[in-house]
């Protein structure tokens, strides 16, 4: 959307931007009052903010798929076997990463 396309009013930032202005002159003034206020209504803030963001999670409502249903037919998969192809390290050797040998399994 350009420029010229916009809807008369200004952008949907300048609200938001309004409201932490206002938001904050509000928090300001509470501090102002009172000190033990002011951090309990910032305590209170956080923990609304944590229980509003576990309730709104999208996507978590999905099913995860059978491991144990049979692959589609005609696809291939990789399967793990116990054995280690390789060992990489990191330069500072702080890490290391196991590749174990695949085996390429058919679905039928």
């Amino acid at each position: 959307m350009s420029a010229e396309e916009q809807e008369p009013g200004g952008s949907s930032a300048a609200g938001g931007c309004v409201l932490v202005v206002l938001g904050g002159a509000a928090l300001a003034a509470v501090f102002a009052a009172s000190e033990e206020a002011g951090v309990l209504v910032v305590w209170a803030l956080a923990v609304t903010a944590v229980w509003w963001s576990a309730r709104h999670r999208k996507g978590t409502d999905q099913p995860l798929p059978s491991p144990t249903a049979p692959p589609s037919r005609g696809d291939v998969f990789a399967g793990e076997t116990g054995e280690v192809a390789r060992v990489v390290h990191s330069p500072e050797g702080v890490m290391c990463i196991v590749h174990p040998v695949r085996e390429e399994v058919s679905g039928e």
